[in-house]
């Protein structure tokens, strides 16, 4: 069973930063795309940032760009996401996703492409 593993949530003040972490286990993430999504109280899951197996192609939000970037170590089988700048509205769960199947940039952030999730981390941005 592919299992995805988020780590390093928490609370933040505005202005500040967080390192999310998304640990594989069962699988390499070699060969798989894999993407940010985040879920705040009200809202559909929206895609953050994501990024293609060979780690060339991203896609981000256009409300996270040039604050958040995407990255991925695949000798440890983890995919990070820094996030600087942070504000209140980045708050939600944040959750990480992989799939095996080729997307396009454009599709590549779109949750329905996605097949394996982890369960979600908290952030939550507050003074």
């Amino acid at each position: 069973q592919l299992q995805l593993v988020e780590s390093g949530g928490g609370l933040v003040q505005p202005g500040g930063s967080l390192r999310l972490s998304c640990l594989a286990s069962d699988f390499t993430i070699d060969y798989y795309t894999i993407g940010w999504f985040r879920q705040a109280p009200g809202k559909e899951r929206e895609g953050v940032a994501c990024i293609s197996s060979s780690g060339v192609s991203t896609n981000y939000a256009d409300s996270v760009k040039g604050r958040f970037t995407i990255s991925r170590d695949n000798a440890k089988n983890t995919v990070y996401l820094k996030m600087h700048s942070l504000k209140p509205e980045d708050r939600a769960v944040y959750y990480c996703a992989a799939d095996s199947t080729y997307a396009t940039v454009q599709a590549m952030c779109v949750p329905e492409f996605y097949d394996y999730w982890g369960q979600g981390i908290q952030v939550t941005v507050s003074s």
